[in-house]
């Protein structure tokens, strides 16, 4: 008896071993291009989660660019990739494995109108929602936000792609391109050399989402390791560190407390979204 235990402990203590010694090849969608600033904050927030989790593991971008829905059937198949981040709805949440913790603190619904200048975008007239719906926002096909503009009461002009967005607002397809505060100031400088474009600096749009990472629905393991990197650093404050480090700037800009923040509801936001955890959302006042 007591040798059958001494061999199953130091069996256990091998596979401990073990575990800790394998390499976790953890791969991302490959951004749009060397450019596209987007990717930078989540795989720094991923990278620093996965370091306080002390597993040895590889972060890389995928062989090819994907764009969103390509990269989420991919990551549903378990191929080329097993890690992606997005905004979440019912959908994609049946349909992946989500880590719920908002890696934005929700800011990825507080909205900027990005305007072509001479287009039919003066807001100043606009008082409320209803009064905002006389203009028409540019949204991408597949994208969440889109069902939650519709629900909203716009009339919505999608745009195939992300790049496509941009290419609508020049030809004024649309009267305005709504952009999230920690993604509107890289794209103004990103597209300024090919289009002309402002940011409205007296209103803004906020609905409650969240943006999480998420995995394959069966790599259960994956996504423990993620969620128990990422209370780690919730817990040392090292993710409001770099969360602030790499958005204070953005949020500076924004000038909030002048604007006046429009409210829209959203349907489509699950109901296990961990709204009652104030330690995870950004407060907008």
């Amino acid at each position: 008896m007591l040798k059958t235990k001494l061999i199953l402990m130091l069996g256990g203590l091998l596979l401990g071993i073990s575990v800790q010694a394998a390499t976790w090849n953890i791969v991302y969608p490959r951004p749009m291009s060397e450019q596209d600033d987007r990717t930078r904050y989540p795989v720094e927030l991923l990278t620093l989660a996965l370091e306080h989790t002390g597993v040895n593991f590889k972060l890389s971008a995928s062989d090819r660019i994907m764009l969103q829905g390509k990269a989420i059937n991919q990551l549903k198949s378990s191929r080329e990739i097993n890690v992606l981040w997005s905004m979440t709805d019912n959908q994609r949440e049946e349909d992946l494995l989500p880590i719920r913790i908002p890696i934005y603190k929700g800011l990825i619904g507080l909205r900027l109108p990005l305007m072509k200048p001479g287009g039919n975008s003066d807001f100043s007239p606009v008082k409320d929602l209803e009064s905002l719906l006389h203009f028409k926002p540019i949204s991408g096909r597949d994208w969440p936000d889109t069902k939650i503009l519709q629900a909203n009461g716009f009339d919505v002009v999608t745009a195939e792609d992300y790049e496509e967005l941009f290419v609508a607002l020049e030809h004024k397809r649309g009267d305005f391109l709504p952009r999230s505060v920690v993604e509107i100031w890289h794209e103004i400088g990103l597209y300024q050399s090919q289009h002309s474009f402002d940011v409205d600096a007296n209103l803004a749009l906020y609905y409650p989402t969240a943006t999480y990472f998420f995995v394959n629905r069966k790599n259960v393991v994956l996504a423990r390791l993620i969620e128990s990197g990422l209370e780690k650093i919730i817990a040392n404050g090292k993710f409001d560190e770099l969360f602030l480090f790499e958005h204070q700037a953005m949020l500076d800009n924004a000038n909030l407390p002048q604007r006046q923040i429009l409210r829209l509801n959203n349907p489509i936001l699950p109901p296990l979204t961990p709204l009652d955890r104030n330690e995870l959302w950004y407060q907008i006042k």
